[in-house]
């Protein structure tokens, strides 16, 4: 199989699901200089994210090189990153980032 996951910026703290990925798979992303390898702790469908990096209740989480909200609880790496452990930035006070 071809590449399983995307990183879209190198500051990124979640990488992109392009096919479903199962609990336990290790998966590799690079950009540029950085290359991130994390086994994955959940099931992650196609499209979604999941953390490189453990990530702190509160702490800020980039893709695209921008903060997409913050984290909900403790998100540890190799996590599916959702609406259940990350509070959105793309709408509300902080819109005009994203356009």
């Amino acid at each position: 199989m071809g590449q399983k996951a995307i990183l879209l910026h190198q500051k990124d703290d979640v990488a992109t699901a392009l096919t479903a990925l199962n609990k336990g798979d290790v998966v590799s992303v690079s950009e540029g200089d950085r290359s991130v390898e994390v086994t994955l702790t959940d099931e992650i469908p196609f499209g979604h994210k999941y953390a490189l990096r453990d990530i702190n209740t509160g702490e800020e989480i980039l893709k695209y090189g921008l903060s997409i909200g913050q984290a909900l609880e403790d998100v540890k790496a190799g996590s599916w990153v959702h609406v259940h452990n990350c509070r959105s930035d793309r709408f509300g006070h902080r819109h005009q980032k994203y356009g």
